[in-house]
């Protein structure tokens, strides 16, 4: 069975899955958060990846909203160490907003 690009690591496949869980807003604000990482770290989507990852047929639950998709076509693209510290991170987020 083909595992999916979240499912090499633990740390990241649990953050990816609070993160379904979460509320819309809770998600954009993962998402921005993500994008925001990324971007302090060098890694960048040129427009045309963007596009083209969005306008294939949608499969995956995070792919039925731009912002998320594009959040995760960034993740997907870090080194693995940075996906876990990133995903740990993550994980604190989403569970202050659960809190709130």
């Amino acid at each position: 069975m083909n595992k999916r690009w979240y499912d090499v690591d633990p740390t990241v496949s649990l953050a990816v899955s609070l993160m379904r869980n979460a509320n819309i807003m809770t998600q954009y604000k993962c998402a921005d958060y993500i994008v925001k990482k990324s971007k302090e770290n060098g890694i960048d989507l040129s427009e045309n990846i963007l596009t083209d990852a969005f306008n294939y047929v949608l499969r995956r639950w995070y792919d039925t909203d731009q912002k998320i998709a594009e959040a995760f076509e960034y993740l997907k693209l870090m080194p693995l160490e940075l996906q876990k510290e990133l995903s740990l991170e993550l994980i604190n987020l989403l569970q202050e907003e659960e809190v709130h």
